[in-house]
């Protein structure tokens, strides 16, 4: 879209033999334009394009614009006023649009799903609704995952986590301000506002551009304040990836034929594991979304639903009115399903029973939080379940973790010293090294995506023996190593050695064994 303004306002600025000029909020959006407080100007009879700006712009902006635009772009330093001016009229048409959408998208039943714009209209008047809107749609649109508030004496600083790993985005001015804008975020999660001493979590969701995005918010108290986490949900990004499978993931060849393998036994327990935010859910939608072909009954229960698939029945979990996991797992069994999917194994009576669900005929995926295969028995144990009906019932546990890839469009051949080599058992002129130099495309990272690397352990008769015999991890290590498991280092090796990824990504999600 387009926002024609007043030529003469523009024309103080930009040559008028190539206007009359127009702002261009399609290619430049309007969160990235306040962000920046810079607009984009297109002359209509030239096609020439001027970033206008309140300030001296640094070569990666231009470098993010021109890519985003496909060609290169001069920059022009204005006035701040004029800008002001730009970004308000810009605004307002993104408003115009937006109501546009709203009448087109129904709200879905019994869930109160409010429109990004539509609180910008209702309260115009309140830059601490502005600032956060503004925040939530620059977090869309940068693929973050949360978006982290934290008070400060002065105010407070937001960061981004982008592919795994924690950005700076703004600060906010003055004590006041912050304080707003985190009783905004409680009071869109119908939360106890007057209540600063203790943490408190809540759910709110948004309508953009047409689309419906979850937002799980995490407050606590703080030195300065309260510190606010607030989760993204966006089911659209993973709809745009295209066809959800452990190919689009990432995993290996022998680690993807081993999970499908697993993911077709008639009976027992997958189990993946892995920390928050390693992908363990989507590794399970994209497996239940392969086997599905009809003739099974698949039933999941899920806090939230994430992803729908077609054809499976999707139970969300309702705390609030006593829809538990182990609640809705007990009600899911009577529904004769042939495969069964839990969100989470939080406690003993979920995990309870799921082992008994997989004992008497059905297949259980689940997520357990540990850091690596092994430590699953063990979370089992600590929770009081029968050892030998957890490995009676356990077919495989799958570590996961996401390692960020190597930006393609600035990826130099790189060659790591001797010593990096040796720590990581490797020769000089074994495997292909590359290393990201930082562009616009990855915002100077030298990072663009991630995929996920994996360890599967496979349970069989001789293992299953160790582990009821308490043998110590070192011996059941061993044995599953000589069965075939590949460590999860050494999966994530590989894949630095193939160029994909780099040594620092291999140290930051690894440990060192």
């Amino acid at each position: 879209m387009s926002a024609a303004l007043n030529a003469h306002s523009l024309a103080d600025w930009l040559p008028a033999d190539q206007g009359p000029w127009h702002l261009d909020f399609e290619h430049w959006p309007q969160a990235q334009a306040q962000r920046w407080r810079t607009v984009l100007a297109v002359g209509e009879a030239s096609g020439r394009r001027m970033l206008l700006a309140e300030r001296e712009l640094d070569s990666l902006l231009l470098q993010s614009v021109e890519a985003r635009l496909q060609g290169p772009v001069r920059w022009l330093r204005c006035d701040p006023a004029a800008i002001t001016h730009w970004l308000g009229a810009g605004e307002a048409d993104f408003r115009a649009l937006s109501d546009v959408e709203e009448d087109s998208v129904e709200a879905e039943v019994g869930e109160a799903a409010e429109e990004l714009s539509a609180l910008r209209l209702s309260e115009q008047a309140s830059p601490v609704v502005r600032l956060l809107n503004a925040l939530l749609y620059d977090a869309l649109q940068d693929g973050a995952s949360d978006v982290h508030i934290e008070c400060t004496a002065r105010g407070a600083t937001v960061r981004f986590r982008v592919d795994g790993v924690m950005a700076m985005v703004r600060s906010v001015d003055g004590a006041a301000t912050a304080e707003q804008l985190v009783s905004r975020l409680k009071v869109m999660s119908e939360l106890d506002i007057g209540e600063r001493r203790l943490p408190q979590d809540g759910r709110f969701k948004l309508r953009v551009q047409g689309r419906e995005v979850d937002f799980r918010l995490s407050i606590m108290p703080s030195v300065f304040g309260e510190d606010a986490v607030i989760r993204i949900l966006d089911r659209a990004r993973i709809e745009q990836a295209g066809a959800l499978t452990l190919d689009s993931l990432g995993f290996d060849g022998d680690e993807r034929a081993a999970v499908r393998h697993q993911a077709r036994q008639p009976h027992g327990m997958l189990l993946v594991t892995g920390p928050t935010g390693s992908g363990k859910t989507t590794t399970l939608y994209a497996t239940l979304a392969e086997i599905h072909t009809g003739t099974d009954k698949i039933i999941t229960i899920e806090d939230p639903v994430e992803y729908q698939l077609p054809g499976v029945v999707q139970i969300p979990v309702n705390e609030k009115k006593g829809l538990t996991f182990s609640r809705g797992l007990r009600s899911i069994l009577r529904h004769d399903p042939d495969r069964v999917m839990v969100g989470e194994i939080r406690d003993a009576e979920t995990a309870q029973i799921a082992v008994q669900a997989a004992l008497t005929g059905h297949l259980v995926f689940s997520t357990v939080h540990a850091n690596n295969a092994f430590d699953v028995i063990g979370r089992f144990m600590h929770m009081g379940l029968d050892l030998y009906n957890v490995v009676s019932a356990l077919n495989a546990v799958l570590a996961q973790r996401l390692v960020r890839l190597t930006c393609k469009h600035c990826a130099r051949p790189f060659l790591p010293d001797e010593a990096t080599l040796q720590r990581h058992g490797l020769k000089p002129g074994e495997g292909t090294f590359l290393k990201g130099e930082g562009c616009g495309h990855c915002r100077g990272t030298g990072y663009k995506g991630r995929r996920a690397v994996a360890e599967l352990l496979k349970l069989d008769d001789a293992l299953r023996d160790l582990i009821v015999a308490r043998a110590p991890m070192s011996q059941i290590k061993e044995a599953a190593r000589a069965r075939g498991m590949k460590p999860l280092r050494a999966v994530a090796l590989l894949a630095v050695c193939r160029g994909e990824t780099t040594f620092e990504e291999l140290e930051r999600v690894t440990l060192d064994e």
